[in-house]
């Protein structure tokens, strides 16, 4: 029985971090993207469609072109409540030289 919830913990801390990757990723491209259209404040982008994706952006910077993200996601582990998963993810235009 122990085994199991272990186990079961495990896998859904791992389904949790998987989520919150895909969060980030999403988050940092469409930041990017509205910073190469002109726009000034990619993080704002980034925050709603982390928050569409279940998490929330807990850091954002721009840079230049780039931006970098860390989101989070809510996780609940049997036996330890619900805690926060974090992922990071930067986008930006393709260096070409």
């Amino acid at each position: 029985m122990l085994a199991a919830t272990v186990g079961l913990a495990a896998g859904t801390a791992v389904l949790a971090r998987h989520r919150a990757e895909a969060a980030a990723d999403l988050a940092a491209l469409a930041g990017a993207a509205r910073i190469a259209e002109g726009e000034a404040d990619g993080c704002a982008v980034a925050r709603k469609v982390a928050a569409a994706n279940g998490g929330w952006v807990s850091g954002c910077l721009r840079s230049g072109e780039d931006l970098a993200v860390m989101v989070s996601a809510p996780v609940e582990v049997v036996g330890l409540g619900v805690l926060a998963v974090s992922a990071r993810a930067r986008a930006g235009p393709v260096d070409r030289s």
